[in-house]
């Protein structure tokens, strides 16, 4: 795509605009997205109004915009999230009928720990994690499992770089963070009390494909005081289903 005058390309422009969206802020102004974005007003709503006009952007009543059904629709085509979620769900309502809490899969995406199915019960105990929500890889059972299992250079860059304490008891010591994924890699499991929320405990086990590598992470959040035994065969039993599905889905 062209460069615009500050060299930035229009792709570039683009992806601002979509990543001002979140899911706590769901419509917006298009003066609200130029100033998100860091693009001139001008710049801002012809971009805005080129992606309504595709579909990828839609329009309220208000003239405020949300994201489009149309990017709802292309991101499913053909998508490595939908063909994983597909194979896991039957596995994780199993979980979640027998743990009754938070049952989760997610995913190593650029860096980060992107959650992309969640199961929850009404009476269910606190969890802060949302579908489509990120969270560092350091900072929940999850991601130190899809960290432990990731490549060794992104081990590096992470325990080399800031670990940002989400809660009070988040590991940001690289030294015990190291150990934490040694174990993982041992052990097939962790237990993570207190990683996201002081009065939550995660416990997460790897996904393979097959005989693969590890490609998801499937994880419950529990109670603070709730034994972890029960969940760990849960998830153990489930990730083994999970894995011999996408085994045989296989293209």
């Amino acid at each position: 795509m062209a460069n615009s005058p500050s060299g930035e390309t229009v792709t570039e422009r683009i992806v601002r605009v979509l990543e001002t969206f979140d899911t706590d802020r769901t419509v917006q102004t298009a003066s609200e997205i130029g100033r998100r974005a860091h693009l001139p007003s001008s710049t801002a709503h012809r971009v805005v109004a080129e992606l309504v006009s595709c579909g990828l952007l839609e329009r309220d009543e208000e003239h405020r915009v949300r994201l489009g059904m149309r990017l709802w629709e292309l991101a499913l085509r053909g998508s490595r999230a939908l063909r994983l979620r597909q194979a896991a769900l039957p596995f994780m309502e199993r979980v979640q009928a027998r743990i009754r809490e938070h049952t989760q899969l997610a995913v190593l995406e650029n860096g980060e720990t992107l959650f992309i199915e969640r199961l929850s019960h009404p009476q269910a105990g606190a969890n802060i994690t949302r579908i489509a929500g990120r969270l560092p890889l350091h900072a929940s059972s999850s991601g130190l499992v899809l960290l432990a299992h990731g490549p060794r250079e992104l081990q590096e860059r992470v325990l080399t770089g800031p670990l940002e304490a989400v809660s009070p008891e988040t590991e940001t010591d690289p030294a015990r963070l190291r150990r934490v994924l040694a174990s993982v890699r041992r052990d097939g499991v962790v237990v993570a009390p207190g990683t996201v929320e002081t009065v939550s405990t995660g416990v997460a086990v790897p996904v393979r494909e097959g005989r693969g590598p590890v490609v998801a992470a499937l994880s419950v959040v529990l109670p603070r005081d709730t034994p972890t035994r029960p969940a760990v065969d849960e998830l153990r039993a489930a990730a083994a289903g999970i894995s011999t599905a996408l085994a045989a889905r296989r293209p």
